[in-house]
Formats: structure tokens, sequence, C-alpha cells
């Protein structure tokens, strides 16, 4: 770890904590050549995701990506406050399974079980455009399955 002061590799952890966002590591180093203090953070290197599209191509998981089809599913909606616990129990989910690809399909099916939980209106709206409604005969059918 180089000193932003002076440059120098050598320096010592004074301090180490966990920071609660994600498993970061906070450490309070010391350059031993000027002695001067700085903070580093240590975050885990996550192996990449791939998602499996409908026609078989495969792109990289973005969790912004998600967040912005939850963030409009839920617009005026209550619950806009939970898209990022929704995220993490959809990565949680990911990870647990030791998933390296993951067909779109079954995001779209995990994602559609959270909204179910927490708001119909929500659930409606991201399944219309997950499932590609193009009949108002197709929300009939989604709201008589709810």
């Amino acid at each position: 770890m180089k000193c932003p002061f002076c440059q120098s590799n050598l320096s010592k952890v004074k301090d180490k904590r966990a920071v609660l966002r994600r498993g970061e590591i906070r450490r309070r180093r010391e350059c031993l050549k000027c002695s001067k203090r700085f903070t580093t953070y240590e975050i885990l290197a996550e192996i990449e995701i791939l998602v499996i599209k409908k026609d078989g191509k495969k792109e990289p998981y973005e969790r912004e990506k998600l967040q912005r089809g939850l963030n409009r599913a839920l617009e005026k909606r209550p619950g806009v406050d939970r898209v990022e616990s929704i995220l993490d129990r959809i990565e949680s989910r990911i990870r647990t399974k030791h998933l390296q690809e993951i067909p779109s399909q079954t995001l779209g099916k995990w994602v559609l079980s959270e909204l179910k939980k927490l708001d119909p209106v929500a659930y409606l709206r991201f399944a219309s455009v997950y499932r590609t409604f193009s009949d108002p005969k197709d929300f009939k059918k989604e709201l008589e399955t709810l």
C-alpha cells in the first residue's frame, strides 16, 4: 500500500474495523517514512456473474439494471425504500447457490416473488414488462393468479 503523501510502500496498520456496508474492512494506516496517517478500504472482489438472456446471449449481471427495474415497478408505491434489501436477498441467493451463470427468467421469477410479497401493484407492473403483456387480458389473467 503506497502512502498518498510520500509514495512510500512502508506502512503499518494502526486500526482495523469492519464497515457495515457489504463486508468492507476499514484500515487506518501510518506511513513508516513520513509518519502521516491515511485510511484504506478493502472489499472482497466478487466473481463475475453472467446473465443468460432469452436469445442465449450472455451479459454481465448489473445490480444497477435490476435496481432501475425495481424502482420503476415501485415508483410512487409504498416499499420503494426496500429496493436495496430486495437486491441484497437476490444476490445472496445467487451466491449461496454458487451460480456463475443465471438465466434471466430465473432472476425475473425471483424479483416477482419478492414483489408479490411486498406490493401487488408493483408486482403487476414488473410482470407486464417481464412477461411482455400485449393485451389487457394478460393483466386479467395475472390478477386472477394473485
